[in-house]
C-alpha cells in the first residue's frame, strides 16, 4: 500500500517540477523558483518534523521562496524517502533523513528503492546525543555497573524502545553485543511511551536522545549513566561518554539529513549544502537546535555519503547477529 502512495505522491511532485530552470546572471541554475517542499517520513511534531521546520523557515528566508515540510509518515519513513527518490532531480523535492535511513535497508527484506544509486547525499544536518538512561530504583548508577549487574542477572533487565527495529532498538542490541550480556527486549509504539515506561518502573533502561530525557536527567527522575557520542554533551557536562566509561566502540547518535533524488547536478548540490552550512553556522540556529538536544552538524555530500555507509554496514551486522526480523 505505502509504495502505491508514494508512487502517486511522486508523481504530483514531478508533475510540478521544471525541466529547465532560468538563468542566473552568472550562466548557472536560479533556483529556487518556486516552492520546494522538504519530505519528512514522520508525523507532525516528532523530532525529524521540528528539525525539518527550523532548517525550512530559514531556508525560506534565504532564498526568498517557501520551502514547505511535507510529512509523509507510514513504513519506519520509507513512504517519505520512496516519494523523494522518483521525484525529479531538480532539488525541488528533498527529503528531510533520520538514522533509519541507514538501518531499514537491513531490517527490510525488499524495499522500493537503494539508499546508495537513488539518492543523491547533500549535507548532514544535525545529531542528537544518545543516553544509556536508568530508572532511579535501578542498582547500577554507572555504565559499568549496569554492565556488571546485568551480567550477574541474565534476562532479568528489561530495555524499553520505540518498536522493534527502530534505532533505539539496534542501540540496546548493539550494548548487548559489545558487553555480550543479556537484556530483554520490550517495544513501545514509541518513545514517549517508553519514557513513560521507565518512570513508572516498569522497565530499568532505554536509550533516548538528550532531548527526550533531559528535563528528567536535570529532576533527578532518570540516572543518565553514559552518552554514546565521542564527546560529552554540553548540557549534561558531568556524563560521561561510554568510551570514557570503559565501553570502546559504543558510538551511535541520532542524526538528520538532507537528501535528493539520484542524479542532482553538482552545482545545484553545492549551492544547497553551501546554503545550509551558511544557516546553520549562525549563532540563532545553533542555539535553536541546541535546544531540541541537538547538536548542529553541516557536512560535505562525500562525508555524509561515507556515514550513511557506516551506519549501514553496523546496522546490518548487528540486525544480523541479533536476528531482529520485521513483520
Amino acid at each position: 500500500m505505502y509504495r502505491i502512495l508514494a508512487l502517486l505522491a511522486g508523481a504530483v511532485l514531478a508533475a510540478g517540477s521544471v525541466a529547465c530552470w532560468p538563468q542566473s546572471v552568472t550562466g548557472g541554475p536560479a533556483y529556487p523558483t518556486k516552492v520546494v517542499h522538504l519530505v519528512v517520513g514522520f508525523p507532525p511534531g516528532g523530532g525529524t518534523d521540528i528539525i525539518a521546520r527550523l532548517v525550512a523557515q530559514k531556508l525560506s528566508e534565504r532564498w526568498g521562496q517557501p520551502v514547505v515540510v511535507d510529512n509523509r509518515p507510514g513504513a519506519s519513513g520509507n513512504i517519505a524517502t520512496e516519494m523523494v527518490a522518483r521525484s525529479a532531480a531538480d532539488g525541488y523535492a528533498l527529503l528531510m533523513a533520520f538514522s533509519s535511513h541507514a538501518s531499514n535497508p537491513a531490517l527490510y527484506a525488499k524495499l522500493p528503492f537503494d539508499i546508495y544509486k537513488d539518492f543523491t547525499y547533500i549535507t548532514l544536518v544535525a545529531t542528537a546525543p544518545v543516553v544509556v538512561a536508568a530508572s532511579p530504583s535501578f542498582p547500577a548508577n554507572t555504565l559499568g555497573e549496569l554492565i556488571e549487574y546485568a551480567r550477574a542477572h541474565p534476562g532479568e533487565v528489561k530495555f524499553g524502545t520505540s518498536g522493534v527495529g527502530t534505532p533505539v532498538h539496534l542501540t540496546g542490541e548493539l550494548m548487548m553485543q559489545l558487553t555480550g550480556i543479556e537484556m530483554i527486549h520490550v517495544p513501545y509504539k514509541g518513545i514517549a511511551p517508553a519514557m513513560t515506561a521507565i518512570l513508572g518502573g516498569e522497565i530499568q533502561i532505554t536509550y533516548p536522545s538528550v532531548l527526550s530525557g533531559l528535563q528528567h536527567f536535570r529532576r533527578g527522575k532518570l540516572k543518565a549513566l553514559a552518552v554514546a557520542s565521542r564527546s560529552r554533551y554540553p548540557a549534561l557536562p558531568a556524563v560521561p561518554t561510554a568510551a570514557e566509561a570503559g565501553l570502546t566502540g559504543f558510538e551511535t547518535d541520532y542524526w538528520y539529513a538532507v537528501l535528493g533524488p539520484a542524479g542532482m547536478s553538482g552545482p545545484l548540490v553545492d549551492k544547497i549544502q553551501r546554503d545550509i552550512a551558511a544557516l546553520l553556522n549562525t549563532p540563532e540556529m545553533k542555539e535553536s537546535l541546541l535546544a531540541q538536544g541537538c547538536v548542529a552538524a553541516g557536512s560535505k555530500p562525500e562525508e555524509l555519503t561515507a556515514l550513511v555507509r557506516r551506519e549501514y554496514e553496523l546496522w546490518s551486522r548487528v540486525v544480523k547477529t541479533a536476528g531482529v526480523k520485521l513483520e
